[in-house]
């Protein structure tokens, strides 16, 4: 388990996460959702031992990350959205320098994984697409076979087809018990993967819950017109989604994107509906 206890975190003098206490628990793939530049890519630093919490603590299974001892560093791979690579390096290469870090790597996997994601292993990096890089790249992290597995903006530089088959590769392919954290602002990418779903803004984490507890809590009612006592309404085909307070409205669909606006534009209400939540972590 991944948890921050009292976590804070700042740049110099800007604050970054101010003590907050966030778990992720083992065996689920966790949406980190917010706006660029909220700190996603932080957490995910600190998760890994790459960067020191200015308060609390952040430990994975017990082990204080950013001691970085070997125990912990097997059981853990972070994927940054911009990794320098090697100009004649290919993903091969990559991945057979890579495992040998690691006790369980795949090398038949990480193969069968480059197909599905239609990305030649033994061509050059410097050869290849940004989109390319990016799903050979995934491969490389997946076949590695890690307890824990960060990936941050996974699908920036993806053209649809491939956003497509990062979904069903990654839905098909998730090892029992693996926690995989995406950290994403770009919510339509991700919207049938991940649950739980973390919703980060102003230093805090806003939401941490289900699938199954935010449609308790919430209702997204799709209709021909905007509803003046939702909490955020869009436009969508046909009509609109409006967001409510579900009491006792019933079952609904999740709406990822409205559940995202929503959250930013009626923090204290979400906040407050969430956060004496026994299921929700937050604070």
């Amino acid at each position: 388990m991944i948890s921050l206890k009292d976590f804070s975190f700042s740049y110099r003098k800007t604050k970054v996460f101010d003590g907050i206490n966030l778990q992720f628990e083992k065996g689920a793939i966790y949406g980190l959702l917010g706006e660029n530049g909220v700190g996603k890519t932080t957490m995910l630093k600190a998760i890994s031992g790459l960067l020191r919490p200015t308060a609390g603590s952040c430990t994975v299974d017990d082990h204080r990350s950013f001691d970085r001892k070997p125990e912990f560093l097997e059981k853990i791979f972070f994927l940054p959205d911009d990794l320098p690579l090697p100009d004649d390096a290919t993903p091969q290469r990559f991945f057979r320098e890579f495992s040998v870090f690691y006790p369980h790597p795949d090398y038949q996997r990480f193969e069968r994984l480059s197909a599905e994601l239609h990305t030649d292993p033994s061509r050059k990096f410097k050869e290849m697409s940004l989109g390319q890089q990016k799903k050979a790249l995934i491969a490389c992290a997946m076949a590695l076979n890690t307890e824990y597995l960060l990936l941050d903006e996974p699908t920036n530089g993806l053209d649809i087809p491939s956003k497509s088959d990062f979904r069903r590769v990654l839905a098909e392919n998730v090892k029992n018990g693996q926690t995989i954290i995406i950290s994403t602002h770009q919510v339509k990418d991700v919207e049938t993967l991940i649950n739980p779903i973390v919703i980060i803004s102003n230093s805090q984490v806003m939401l941490n819950a289900t699938v199954e507890r935010i449609t308790e809590k919430l209702y997204f009612q799709y209709g021909p017109e905007q509803l003046p006592n939702a909490l955020y309404s869009d436009m969508v085909a046909g009509g609109y989604v409006n967001v409510l307070i579900n009491n006792g409205l019933g079952e609904s669909q999740l709406n990822l994107e409205a559940l995202f606006n929503t959250v930013l534009q009626r923090q204290e209400t979400i906040y407050d509906l969430f956060h004496n939540d026994n299921s929700n972590n937050n604070q």
